[in-house]
């Protein structure tokens, strides 16, 4: 089942070109405002349409949000969903995962603030249909690769694959927010140290250690 379609059906039937510009502006928009404060009449004015059209694309500001929402962060979670789906060893497939977390993060660092901002979102019915859009195919995909590697004699045996899948995810969604978000990045460094934003093989290493320890199977075993 794919993700809940939040915009009407016009929205559709505009140039792909004038659908990014509209999306871009609000991605911005509640990245740096959060729900409440992002102005609609702000973002009609930057996207170069009237507020009247936006209504017509959108019925409430609540779909604006969330259609933002899944365009924003789909790229990522499409990229996430095929490494961890992959045939690679389990640690391989985290490793690629840490990687790309710190990448994106410095390269799409608004859409990472937009995450940030829809986690901390104070309303329950975005949270719960953000979450619902956001999290279920990747904590599936997550849960399997867990299974997989218990099953291969990878990951022992004695953790379960539920709550292995919700640390990792809780790790790397840290990680993106540490690359892109001022608190998080401050908070990295009195954690890491001033010049951690330059080391990011000692960072991806040492995280990577951390894991291993907690997930791999003793040879003993």
């Amino acid at each position: 089942m794919g993700k809940e379609i939040y915009y009407k059906p016009t929205f559709d039937n505009i140039p792909e070109e004038k659908r990014r510009k509209i999306l871009d502006v609000a991605v911005n928009e509640f990245a740096n405002h959060g729900f409440e404060n992002a102005n609609i009449n702000t973002i009609a004015k930057k996207a170069e349409v009237s507020v009247g059209s936006l209504y017509k694309y959108f019925d409430t500001k609540t779909d604006l949000f969330l259609t933002s929402v899944n365009y924003g962060i789909s790229t990522l979670d499409s990229i996430i969903d095929a490494i961890a789906g992959s045939d690679d060893d389990v640690m391989i497939k985290l490793e690629k995962l840490i990687r790309i977390a710190i990448e994106f993060s410095r390269k799409s660092s608004v859409l990472i603030k937009l995450y940030n901002e829809f986690t901390s979102e104070s309303n329950p019915g975005l949270a719960s249909k953000i979450a619902a859009d956001m999290e279920t195919i990747t904590a599936a995909a997550y849960k399997k690769a867990i299974t997989e590697g218990q099953s291969a004699g990878e990951i022992r045996n004695d953790i379960d694959p539920g709550m292995a899948a919700f640390l990792i995810d809780n790790l790397l969604m840290n990680i993106q927010f540490s690359y892109a978000c001022d608190y998080y990045r401050e908070r990295y460094k009195i954690y890491a140290g001033n010049d951690i934003f330059e080391k990011d093989e000692f960072a991806i290493q040492n995280i990577l250690r951390f894991v291993k320890a907690a997930l791999k199977m003793d040879k003993a075993e």
